[in-house]
C-alpha cells in the first residue's frame, strides 16, 4: 500500500505512523524471505534503512505507473547491496508485485539482481561499488541545476562507505557548485562486513561533511518515522541553515532492526537466515511462514516481464560545419575548436545541450573557448578525476552531451572502474583524452599513457576513436557529439601537419566525413599494407614515401575507429600481402592485437608484424622516443622491408 505524506504538515499524524509501521512489517518480511529464498543477500542493512526508505518514497515526486516520468525526483542507492529493502519498498509503492520480486530475486535472467540495477522499475542507477554513488548523485543534481529544474536528488549511503576517498571529492564539488537540490542520507548503524566501523576504519562522518561546507543534521533515531519525516521534510523543502548548499542527514540506526537475534551483528550484513531462523524471525514479526510456498514458485522459469529496457535520453545536436586545417597544429587544439563551434550551434537561448568537465587542465585540453562561450555548462572539478568521471557520466543520462577531458593516464588508467560503471549504466559519456602515448615526451613514463585502447576495449559499450590529424579530429568530435552512447577519443600532444592526399590536399578535410567502424585507405598499394592511427600517422606517411621511392607499392590504412573496427578492411589488407601495424601504444594490447585477431578469426595466412611500444618510455622528445622503439619512419621502412 503506497502512502503519500503531506509535506505541508510539520509532523506525521497518528494514522500515518500506524500505516508506516504496518508497511514496515510487510517489507521486513519480504527482506528476510527474499534473502532466505535466494540463500544470499544483505538483510541487515536492508532492515536498517527500511523506515527511512518508506518515509522518503512517501515524500518525493514519483509515479509508480511511469517509472521514467521526467519530472520525478531521483533516489540514488549508493549502498546498492540493500536491494532487498529497496525492492520491498518499491513493491509496496506499486512499481511491481510482491510475486515478481520474491520469485525472481537473485535468479539468473530475472529482473531483480543482487545489487540494485536499472532493469528494476524505480531504480535509477546500477550500483554496488561503494564510494561512487555520491558522485553520481552530484551529477544528477548538477544536471537539474543546469536545466533550472526544481527536482531533488536523494542519495542513500552507508557509514562504512564513508571510508572511500572519492566521497571527499564529491563533497567538495557539491559545496563549490552550491547543489542545494541534493540530500544525502547516511545510514549510521556502525556496522560493516568485518565488524564495527570503529574497528575497521574509524571516521568522523559528520565532521567530513561539515568541513566541506554542507548542511549537516544528526538524527538520533532513524527508525522513528516521525522524527525522520520532520528531518527529511526540512531538507527537502530547503528549510536548512544554508539553502544553497547540499544537506547530509546522519541517521543513527540499528543493523537488522526489528529482529532481536540479528540486531547489531555484523554477520547479518550479508548473511541470510536459514529456515529455522526465518521461522523464529517471522514469529517476532507476527507474520505467517510461507517459505515453502515461495520456494515452490521459484522452481518455475524465471519471469522477465518487469525488466526495464534502457531509455536513451539524448539531445538533438547540430553537428555544424567542419573546420579544415591546411597548416601545422595539434589535435587537441582541433578538439577545442570543434567543441567551441558545437557550443555556439547548440548552447543557445539559455538551453544547455553540451557540458564540459576538466580537472585543473583547461588550457592543456583546450576547453578555454568552450568555457568562455558556455560558462554555466563548464565545470572545473579540480584534481578529482574519480569524481569527475562518475559525475560526468550521470550528467550524460539527463539529455546533455557531457565531455570529460584530461590527460590519457588520468582519463583512462586513473578512472578505469568509474568508466566501467558508466558503461554498465549505458550513459552517453564523451571522454576525450589528450596527451596519450610516447608523444607526451618529456613528462616521462608516468604521464605517457600507453594502455588507452587496451583498457577502453574491455568495456562493451564504449566506441574508441583515435584520429590521425587535426582535420580528422574535428570530424571525429562532431560525430561523437551528435551520436548518443559512450565514446572515448584519444590523441597525442604534439603539433603535426595535416595528412595529405596524393594530390596534396588535406585527406581528412573538405568533404571528408568520419564514419564509425570504417577505416580510411589514405594510400592504395599492392605490395602490402601499413595499418596505423593517431600520432604516428605522419611517421607512417614519411615511411610510405620512402618505400615508394625504393619502388615498393604499399598501401596505408588509417584506422581511426578502433571500436568498432573495420574488419572488412583488415581482411582486404591481409589478402593483398604483408601487413604491418604501427601504433603509439602497448604493442600487445592495441591495434596490432585487434588485427591479429581478425586475421585469425578469418582463417587467413598472412605475413604480419606489429610495431608498438615494447617498454616504458623515457623523458625526451617524442621523435627520439619513437626512434628508440622503431616507430620513426626509418624503423617502419626497415621493418616493412624485412617482411618483403
Amino acid at each position: 500500500m503506497a502512502l503519500e505524506l503531506n509535506l505541508q504538515n510539520t509532523e506525521l499524524t497518528g494514522d500515518e505512523i500506524a500505516k508506516l509501521a504496518e508497511m514496515r512489517r510487510v517489507c521486513a518480511r519480504r527482506i528476510l524471505l527474499s534473502t532466505s529464498l535466494a540463500a544470499s543477500g544483505h538483510p541487515g542493512g536492508s532492515l536498517s534503512t527500511l523506515d527511512m526508505l518508506l518515509v522518503t518514497y512517501g515524500c518525493i515526486k514519483h509515479d509508480p505507473k511511469d517509472s521514467q516520468w521526467q519530472g520525478r525526483d531521483r533516489v540514488l542507492m549508493s549502498i546498492g547491496h540493500v536491494s532487498p529493502g529497496v525492492y520491498s519498498v518499491l513493491a509496496e509503492n506499486g512499481y511491481f508485485t510482491e510475486e515478481d520480486f520474491l520469485t525472481g530475486f537473485r535468479r539468473a535472467g530475472s529482473g531483480f539482481p543482487g545489487h540494485v540495477e536499472r532493469i528494476v522499475p524505480g531504480v535509477e542507477w546500477d550500483t554496488g561499488n561503494l564510494g561512487q554513488g555520491l558522485s553520481t548523485a552530484v551529477g544528477m543534481a548538477q544536471a537539474f541545476k543546469m536545466k533550472g529544474s526544481d527536482q531533488k536528488v536523494i542519495c542513500y549511503m552507508g557509514d562504512g562507505e564513508q571510508q572511500k576517498g572519492q566521497i571527499a571529492e564529491a563533497m567538495r564539488y557539491a559545496n563549490k557548485y552550491n547543489l542545494g537540490n541534493l540530500i544525502v542520507i547516511v545510514d549510521r548503524n556502525h556496522i560493516q562486513i568485518c565488524g564495527t566501523t570503529e574497528e575497521v576504519m574509524d571516521i568522523d562522518v559528520t565532521g567530513l561533511f561539515e568541513v566541506s561546507g554542507w548542511n549537516v543534521i544528526k538524527l538520533d533515531d532513524g527508525h522513528d518515522t516521525n522524527k525522520f519525516f520532520q528531518t527529511f521534510r526540512k531538507a527537502y523543502l530547503g528549510e536548512v541553515a544554508k539553502t544553497d548548499k547540499p544537506t547530509m542527514i546522519e541517521a543513527r540506526t540499528v543493523m537488522a532492526k526489528g529482529i532481536s537475534f540479528m540486531e547489531n551483528l555484523s554477520k547479518y550484513h550479508g548473511s541470510p537466515l536459514n529456515q529455522e531462523q526465518l521461522a523464529e524471525a517471522f514469529k517476532e514479526l507476527g507474520v505467517d511462514n510461507d517459505f515453502d510456498k515461495w520456494a515452490e514458485l521459484r522452481k518455475a522459469p524465471v519471469a522477465t516481464n518487469t525488466k526495464m529496457k534502457n531509455v536513451v535520453r539524448y539531445p538533438d545536436i547540430v553537428g555544424g560545419e567542419p573546420i579544415t586545417y591546411d597548416s601545422k597544429t595539434d589535435c587537441r587544439s582541433a578538439y577545442g575548436n570543434a567543441l567551441h563551434s558545437l557550443a555556439k550551434d547548440n548552447n543557445v537561448g539559455g538551453a544547455i545541450k553540451i557540458a564540459g568537465i576538466s580537472c585543473d587542465l583547461e588550457g592543456s585540453v583546450k576547453m578555454g573557448d568552450f568555457h568562455k562561450h558556455s560558462p554555466t555548462a563548464y565545470f572545473e572539478a579540480g584534481i578529482q578525476e574519480h569524481h569527475a568521471a562518475s559525475m560526468g557520466a550521470a550528467i550524460s543520462r539527463e539529455e546533455i552531451a557531457c565531455f570529460f577531458s584530461t590527460f590519457g593516464v588520468f582519463a583512462v588508467s586513473e578512472v578505469y572502474n568509474q568508466n566501467r560503471i558508466s558503461d554498465i549504466n549505458e550513459t552517453n559519456f564523451k571522454v576525450v583524452a589528450t596527451h596519450c602515448g610516447l608523444d607526451v615526451g618529456e613528462d616521462g613514463p608516468t604521464h605517457q599513457g600507453i594502455d588507452y585502447i587496451g583498457l577502453m576495449r574491455n568495456y562493451f559499450r564504449f566506441n574508441v576513436y583515435i584520429p590521425a590529424d587535426p582535420n580528422q579530429t574535428d570530424r571525429v568530435i562532431r560525430t561523437a557529439t551528435v551520436d548518443s552512447g559512450n565514446v572515448f577519443v584519444g590523441m597525442g600532444r604534439s603539433k603535426m601537419a595535416p595528412i595529405l592526399a596524393e594530390d596534396g590536399t588535406p585527406f581528412f578535410g573538405n568533404d571528408y566525413r568520419f564514419t564509425p567502424g570504417k577505416g580510411d585507405w589514405v594510400r592504395s598499394g599492392k605490395a602490402g599494407t601499413i595499418i596505423t592511427y593517431g600520432a604516428v600517422t605522419p611517421n607512417v606517411m614519411e615511411a610510405w614515401q620512402g618505400l615508394k621511392d625504393e619502388g615498393h607499392d604499399v598501401g596505408v590504412l588509417v584506422m581511426a575507429s578502433i571500436a568498432p573496427v573495420d574488419r572488412d578492411a583488415i581482411v582486404e589488407a591481409a589478402q593483398k600481402g604483408p601487413v604491418l601495424t604501427v601504433e603509439d601504444h602497448h604493442v600487445d594490447t592495441g591495434l596490432g592485437a585487434i588485427v591479429a585477431t581478425v586475421i585469425a578469426d578469418n582463417g587467413l595466412a598472412a605475413t604480419f608484424k606489429r610495431l608498438g611500444v615494447t617498454r616504458y618510455g623515457a623523458s625526451g622528445k617524442p621523435a627520439d622516443l619513437y626512434a628508440s622503439q622503431d616507430l620513426d619512419s626509418a624503423g617502419i621502412v626497415k621493418t616493412f622491408k624485412e617482411m618483403l
